[in-house]
């Protein structure tokens, strides 16, 4: 009679294969975090200036039911929000819902009248929240 010999196999990796998977990774790491943090800046100056372009858009259509802009003395950019007293048509629930802030969570700037001889101008300060600026900290304008 011949016995059977069973051999136990161990599943599971060896230190070595380990070490590879993790220096793998870390390659790849190394490749893609640059790319994907360097388009994050991209993509938050493309939403500020869809933000702009909104709330441009709403300056017109208060323009367009008061006959102006809204002034210093009726709040700027508040007026789209809240009703100033000076507004003959106005919305029931506003222009828009919130004070509008850049992709940072800066507030919007409004100056009214604006440079050479346009009606507003209405910007960003950038990352930084203050003028000026290099790269993500540069001021975004509204161009119409």
């Amino acid at each position: 009679m011949q016995r059977k010999i069973y051999q136990r196999r161990q599943s599971g990796f060896t230190l070595i294969e380990v070490m590879v998977v993790i220096v793998i990774l870390g390659v790849l790491a190394v490749l893609v975090v640059p790319n994907v943090v360097g388009k994050v800046g991209a993509s938050k100056a493309k939403t500020t200036k869809v933000t702009l372009s909104t709330v441009a858009n709403e300056l017109k259509t208060y323009q367009m039911d008061n006959n102006h802009y809204p002034t210093a003395e009726e709040g700027g950019l508040d007026a789209l929000v809240h009703k100033p007293a000076t507004a003959k048509n106005y919305p029931s629930n506003g222009y828009l819902e919130k004070f509008p802030q850049d992709s940072w969570g800066n507030n919007l700037q409004y100056v009214t009248p604006g440079a050479n001889g346009k009606p507003f101008d209405l910007y960003s300060f950038g990352a930084d929240g203050k003028q000026g600026g290099e790269g993500d900290d540069a001021d975004i304008y509204y161009e119409p």
